[in-house]
Parts: C-alpha cells; structure tokens; sequence
C-alpha cells in the first residue's frame, strides 16, 4: 500500500468509529427519551428557554418536504445513505483530520436519522429552545431537534469552515 491509500484507510477507520460513536449515542438517547421520559409523551419544562417535547419529523430540516406518502421514509433514508457513501468515498480520496471529524459527526447523525425513519416513520426530536430574546419571532420557539441534528450541524460548520478558512489550494500545500 502506498502512503495515501494507508492514510486515508487510517481516517475512514477514524470517522467509521466516530459515526458508531455518534450513531450510539444518538439512538440510545432518544430510546431514553421514547421509554423513559415520555411515556406518556408531554412537554417538559427545564428552563425558561429549554424544554423536552416529543415530535416525529417526517421531513427534512425544520420539517421541509414531508408528506404522507408510505415511501417517504425509504426515499429519504435513501438519499441519506446515499450521502453517507459519497462522504466516505470522499474521505478516503482526500484524507485528513478535520474532514474525517466532519464525516463521523455527519454520517453518524445521518445513520441515526436513518435508523429512526425506518423504526419510527419520522425522526424521533425531542430538544425544543424558546429564543424569546430575538427581535425577530420566526422559529421560536426553534424546532425541536435531537443529539443527531447537533452532530451533523456541528460537522457541516467544520467541514465549511475548513473548506473557506483553512484548507489551503492544492498548489500551495
């Protein structure tokens, strides 16, 4: 094997086990929220700002695209897989650290969204923030979302900023 088959074999085993990592988390959260808190479902106030709620999301982000159709879940988990595969494919092609960062907390959050489209017809969301101290009234409060949505935003704000801040061009490395 030559250095950059070895180096991106290293970051595809770092990312595979950051996503797991995630992935378990993820679902052993909301399994936790599902059997435990919610049962029955109710709205649980924790702070002025913070509550748990128990909302199955059968879109996309903020809940954009869903429908009644019995082969949505399957298309978007699909598409989700598809993502997961091309990231990874990615990773392997281009290796380095903060991307086999943003690719585990990604695809993990992916996977975990997966899973629960499959289970549960529609992502199992539970953290709900009220920002009542914007100016501006729109999402608030903010959709509820879980520990997957969080991984996958925090990998896509790596990602981004590696790819505008400090990935430098291909000629300078």
């Amino acid at each position: 094997m030559n250095g950059v088959t070895t180096k991106g074999s290293a970051m595809l085993i770092r990312a595979l086990l950051l996503a797991i990592l995630i992935l378990g988390l993820d679902q052993a959260s909301k399994w936790f929220i599902l059997i435990e808190v919610m049962n029955p479902p109710r709205v649980i106030e924790v702070t002025d700002f913070f509550d748990l709620v128990l909302t199955y999301n059968t879109g996309v982000s903020f809940g954009l695209f869903g429908s009644d159709s019995p082969w949505r879940p399957f298309i978007l988990a699909g598409a989700a897989m598809a993502i997961v595969i091309g990231m990874f494919v990615w990773l392997y092609k281009e290796p380095s650290c903060r991307l086999a960062l943003s690719v585990g907390l990604i695809c993990g959050g992916a996977m975990g969204n997966v899973i629960d489209r499959i289970l549960h017809v529609g992502v199992v969301d539970f953290l709900s923030f009220t920002l009542s101290w914007l100016p501006w009234q729109i999402f608030n409060p903010w959709p509820a979302f879980n520990l997957a949505d969080s991984t996958i935003f925090i990998g896509v704000v790596i990602l981004l900023c590696d790819g505008l801040f400090l990935t430098q061009s291909k000629g300078n490395k």
